[in-house]
């Protein structure tokens, strides 16, 4: 089920339970978290696992957050964070004022060198981050005084305050700028940061678990949590069995049907429904090995299309998820408001496929069942993560359904880490792909457009016409406005089938019951944690000596 925003926030603070009022928690407490894979690096603008985004997320703050309701368009719809306030001069110059309290975990100020910094480092094609695509609109960010900072936009467009918070976590440049922004990924900084956030990093123990604390001066207040655990978990069924025992306490989304009714039944936990901000498919790699010329099979348009609509994603997502999952648009996420828009996936037509492989010279010559092309057989390699189950579990069911028309699709199942970076060095003919997206239906440049190939679009996908639909609707003075514009954008990108969008899981975070005040933020469950607090009287031993055994 698809709420309603409104209804939706409305169910995410019922679901939550405990009082409204911030004394009936007390400060102390672990909470311990199940994650499938452990982080990359620490360090927000060259983070690309899930993991290492939720962990680093904690002790980088921005200059502004956005509120549960997730409007990226009015400026009423933020909260200020390092930003005590912020005003528009005019049509192009935002100017933030930071707050004065604002320190580094090593005591020193947080000023506008370090937001003047941050954008810059963003911004280097050296460090390549992969959120520089979302931050085309920006022309320049300038000191006017040590606590004043100005954003110079190329132009007006409604989501500027957005692109100037959402994309840029901001950073210590006194610790940083002595690095070369080529080694910023690999610094031993990555590994122990030093932000100005709520929580301050305590541990890494690699494929182990990521330990943060408290930070007792943050200048917005201390959290009501102690300590902040991430256990690596890559097996679902176990990461379950440790919060129906009481070993962990949270889990963001459990992707399993089977699971998902196993937590159900735990009388210690309750699960928290949230729109999703999940999308997985099937990646096509358009370029050949190294990224040199075109894939000989997805570097086709017509046989992109023809293998995605021999996929049947709805029979897919009944199979591997049931009620709890539904087959996306398209490039959008349930939780994004263009997921509304009414655009729509080559259709699932075997047939149709079938006659499209035809016509391109793919046929079967000598009755094996497979399609050949000059000698050449229509088979490709496809990267699973041995992570993920349910994509997995999808990879066979699509395999079974291409082979109906002559595909032959191996599966490769790899180790998180590998299948990380061989999507981020190209070296993969598809790969199964899972994203969390952001709450602006902008981010679709960052793995869509043209200037993002080698980063976050792995894929090599390159269209001017997408380009300047997904420009025109970020430019749009309004929703109504934008609206048909990004329909188009997701039409183009299916029609051009550079994926197959094959499912969004209806989202539950798995809770301890023990933990008050919890809300989730869709596109970041943990954005509100350090309001998290154990009830009282439900203090488990872990939370008395920190939780670090």
């Amino acid at each position: 089920m698809r709420f309603p925003p409104l209804l939706a926030l409305t169910l995410l603070a019922a679901c939550a339970g405990g009082s409204d009022s911030p004394s009936a928690g007390t400060a102390g407490g672990t909470l311990v978290i199940v994650v499938p894979g452990d982080g990359d690096v620490l360090l927000p603008p060259v983070t690309t696992t899930a993991t290492g985004a939720l962990v680093s997320d904690r002790i980088f703050p921005r200059l502004a957050e956005l509120t549960l309701a997730l409007n990226t368009v009015d400026d009423a719809g933020y909260t200020p964070v390092l930003a005590r306030r912020w005003e528009h001069l005019d049509a192009t110059t935002l100017l933030f004022r930071l707050d004065p309290r604002a320190r580094w975990q090593d005591g020193r100020p947080v000023t506008a060198d370090d937001v003047v910094f941050t954008f810059e480092v963003y911004r280097d094609t050296l460090v390549n981050s992969p959120l520089r695509p979302n931050l085309e609109g920006i022309a320049a960010v300038t000191r006017e005084d040590s606590l004043t900072v100005a954003f110079h936009f190329r132009r007006a467009y409604p989501e500027q305050l957005y692109d100037a918070t959402y994309h840029l976590r901001v950073l210590p440049k006194h610790l940083l700028d002595s690095i070369p922004r080529g080694r910023l990924a690999s610094s031993p900084f990555g590994r122990h940061p030093v932000g100005s956030g709520p929580f301050r990093f305590v541990r890494w123990r690699p494929n182990s678990d990521i330990v943060l604390a408290a930070d007792s001066g943050y200048f917005l207040g201390r959290p009501r949590l102690d300590r902040l655990i991430w256990r690596i978990t890559p097996d679902i069924a176990t990461a379950v069995s440790m919060l129906i025992t009481g070993e962990a306490d949270a889990m963001e989304v459990i992707p399993q049907r089977e699971e998902i009714e196993r937590a159900l039944r735990a009388p210690a936990l309750r699960l928290v429904p949230y729109p999703s901000p999940f999308l997985a498919g099937i990646l096509f790699n358009l370029r050949g090995p190294r990224g040199a010329g075109a894939h000989p099979v997805f570097g086709d348009r017509d046989t992109r299309r023809a293998v995605a609509m021999a996929v049947d994603r709805a029979t897919i997502v009944s199979s591997v998820f049931g009620q709890y999952g539904e087959v996306p648009i398209g490039a959008a996420s349930p939780m994004q408001w263009i997921a509304e828009r009414g655009a729509g996936q080559l259709p699932y037509d075997p047939v149709r496929a079938a006659r499209t492989l035809e016509e391109r010279g793919w046929r079967d010559a000598d009755g094996d069942g497979l399609r050949e092309r000059g000698g050449v057989p229509l088979r490709f390699t496809l990267l699973v993560p041995t992570t993920s189950r349910p994509r997995q579990r999808a990879a066979v069911l699509a395999q079974a359904q291409l082979r109906t028309v002559g595909v032959d699709m191996r599966i490769q199942p790899v180790e998180f880490t590998l299948f990380e970076r061989r999507s981020a060095d190209g070296d993969f003919d598809a790969l199964f792909f899972s994203r969390t997206l952001d709450p602006s239906p902008a981010s679709l440049l960052q793995f869509w457009s043209s200037a993002g190939i080698g980063s976050n679009n792995a894929g090599g996908y390159g269209s001017p016409g997408f380009d300047s639909l997904v420009l025109a609707a970020i430019a749009a003075p309004s929703r109504a406005a934008a609206s048909p514009l990004w329909r188009r954008a997701l039409e183009r990108l299916n029609d051009d089938a550079p994926a197959i969008f094959v499912y969004s899981p209806r989202n539950h975070a798995a809770m301890h019951r023990r933990f008050e005040h919890v809300t989730i933020r869709p596109d970041n469950w943990l954005a509100t944690v350090a309001e998290w607090s154990v009830a009282a009287g439900l203090r488990l031993p872990r939370d008395r000596v920190g939780g670090d055994r």
